[in-house]
């Protein structure tokens, strides 16, 4: 994820002079300055001297780590802090840092690799305006940005877009299969399957038309559309999807609450 935003800022003309990302990983540090052409350091604390943002891209497991460490230059210095850390909350975060900080928290999803991500943003009262707008200019350079009043809502959003990607491959997977069914070889259903997601995704997106009249003007009555909308509504699809969804948002609070005990 940290590759996909240092990708679209310099894709966005940002200067690669102006990023310096840290790894333990000397390897993944020489490729990613070959690859982009940024500042590379393996001492967090170094790197952070003169910062004015400061990305939280770790795995949740080890954020506390991480921001203990981190600790008293940034109570010295007050640079922003973007987490792009799931199921870490602000507050937590706050306080492992010290408090009083000035803390966006982002939920992207796995399409920011390709720069056509969904990220959802919370900021805390200590961020200031324009703090917002500097952490609003480096999500949308991996896609769309929207951001939520309550922090709370971000367990929504992990819900809908953060986990959202793995659904739609898991109904990809289950188109390909019932076109292989049907008759079709793998490699037909599979593209038929992928060409179809895309088209329908980009109708939603760039026509004015909402999801439900789109349904409704491909479904003729009495015609095959409809009669796989049928099955879909006695299988009780919308019931479905909306267990589902509500599966990923609670466990979203249980591994908030499970990962910020501490």
């Amino acid at each position: 994820m940290a590759s996909s935003l240092i990708s679209g800022l310099i894709n966005n003309q940002h200067n690669a002079s102006d990023i310096t990302v840290t790894d333990p990983d000397q390897n993944k540090l020489d490729q990613l300055n070959q690859q982009f052409s940024v500042n590379t350091e393996i001492n967090n604390l170094k790197a952070i001297e003169n910062a004015n943002v400061i990305v939280l891209a770790v795995k949740p497991q080890i954020l506390k780590e991480v921001c203990n460490s981190l600790k008293d230059s940034i109570c010295k210095n007050r640079p922003l802090i973007i987490s792009i850390a799931a199921g870490i909350r602000s507050t937590d975060i706050d306080r492992w840092l010290g408090g009083n900080n000035a803390i966006v928290r982002c939920m992207p999803n796995t399409p920011a690799l390709i720069q056509a991500g969904a990220t959802g943003l919370y900021a805390n009262n200590n961020t200031l305006a324009e703090q917002k707008t500097t952490a609003d200019t480096i999500l949308s350079s991996a896609g769309i940005t929207l951001w939520v009043e309550n922090e709370a809502q971000l367990d929504a959003v992990t819900a809908v877009s953060g986990s959202g990607p793995a659904y739609f491959f898991l109904f990809l997977e289950a188109m390909q299969k019932a076109g292989i069914e049907l008759g079709l070889d793998e490699k037909a259903a599979g593209l038929l399957a992928r060409q179809t997601a895309l088209g329908a995704a980009r109708m939603a997106l760039e026509g004015d038309d909402d999801a439900a009249t789109l349904r409704s003007k491909v479904t003729s009555k009495g015609g095959t559309t409809a009669a796989a909308i049928a099955s879909f509504e006695n299988n009780h699809f919308s019931d479905i999807i909306s267990q589902a969804l509500t599966a990923a948002h609670d466990r979203a609070i249980e591994l908030a609450d499970e990962l910020g005990k501490n």
